[in-house]
């Protein structure tokens, strides 16, 4: 995501006096109506989304573990 994308919603809110919460719901609703637009749409994407190896996924699970809250 780019920083320009990520900083719309935040001047959007301060523009309406609405919260950032409601804004990115009302942005979720406006590109994808339902849940169920919203989750066929993201299975479409996973059949083309390279496999990450076992490996790789162990150890992004053991290093997010053992971060410190």
């Amino acid at each position: 995501m780019t920083d320009e994308l990520a900083a719309h919603p935040k001047r959007t809110v301060t523009n309406s006096g609405g919260s950032t919460e409601q804004e990115l719901r009302k942005l979720s609703k406006c590109r994808y109506p339902s849940k169920e637009t919203a989750i066929a749409s993201m299975r479409d994407r996973w059949k083309t989304m390279p496999l990450t190896p076992k490996e790789q996924a162990d150890w992004w699970l053991e290093e997010t573990r053992s971060r410190p809250i």
